[in-house]
């Protein structure tokens, strides 16, 4: 019997992004496979963020297509009027493409027990008894199970990040979104989010990651794909990318230490 081949978690074909005339991607294609972890890197105004944003609908994008699990986003109007169609079609894609931000962006009035649980319950609806028992299970899965009723101000910056990152699973997404999620952090607290990240990676989550570490797109990814001025420069699995890039530009990228 032959399977039917799964449609990507997100699918981004011929994007463009402006801010009033600046345009900052120049037409970029992405495909995440369920279960796949791709990793966006590039200096410092190549796009990176930005088309993950545009994953997300967290920004609106001016052209192109953008689907989940195979549904094409509805769009209204054209050009820098252009906009999302379908208000709970966002909502319903948001939940399900968790973001996990540079800034840790914790409630400080909350508890950790209580950022983890404050969207499952209150977003969308789901019992309080069972999002908590699940909230304790991801805040064990990363590390700071101790910490459920401590106040964020109480914890070191990897601990915030990991709380974060606990909050994120706890929406159980089709794919986890991370914007630079170590590039607040000192380079001892930096490791620790790497390994939960490695073992999310480990246990076939889908991933995007928008990251300066090379190193950690190297051991997690099965897709790096380097922007340069909002467009794909080169991309390929990371022991070809990084073994023996072909572009100049991703050359002297990566010889500038990334």
């Amino acid at each position: 019997m032959t399977s039917i081949p799964t449609a990507p978690v997100i699918e981004v074909r011929n994007l463009h992004k402006s801010y009033g005339d600046l345009e900052v991607l120049k037409g970029v294609d992405l495909t995440a496979p369920k279960g796949h972890v791709i990793s966006l890197i590039g200096s410092s105004g190549s796009g990176k963020s930005t088309l993950l944003r545009c994953c997300n609908l967290l920004e609106d994008s001016q052209d192109g297509e953008i689907r989940f699990e195979g549904e094409p986003v509805a769009w209204r109007g054209a050009g820098l009027l252009r906009q999302p169609a379908d208000r709970k079609q966002v909502l319903r894609i948001r939940t399900n493409l968790a973001m996990v931000f540079q800034q840790f962006n914790l409630w400080s009035h909350m508890t950790i027990l209580q950022n983890v649980m404050e969207a499952p319950v209150t977003v969308m609806g789901r019992p309080r008894a069972e999002v908590e028992e699940k909230a304790r299970g991801y805040l064990a899965k990363v590390g700071i199970a101790d910490k459920a009723d401590a106040w964020p101000s109480q914890l070191s910056g990897g601990q915030q990040q990991r709380a974060a990152i606990a909050r994120a699973l706890c929406m159980e997404p089709r794919a986890l979104l991370f914007d630079e999620p170590t590039s607040a952090l000192d380079p001892e607290l930096e490791q620790e989010v790497v390994r939960v990240i490695k073992a999310l990676a480990d246990e076939g989550r889908t991933m995007i990651i928008v990251t300066h570490d090379m190193k950690m797109a190297a051991d997690c990814s099965d897709r790096v794909i380097f922007l340069h001025q909002g467009r794909i420069e080169e991309q390929g699995d990371p022991a070809t990318l990084f073994g023996n890039p072909q572009s100049p530009r991703l050359r002297g990228f990566l010889s500038a230490g990334g």
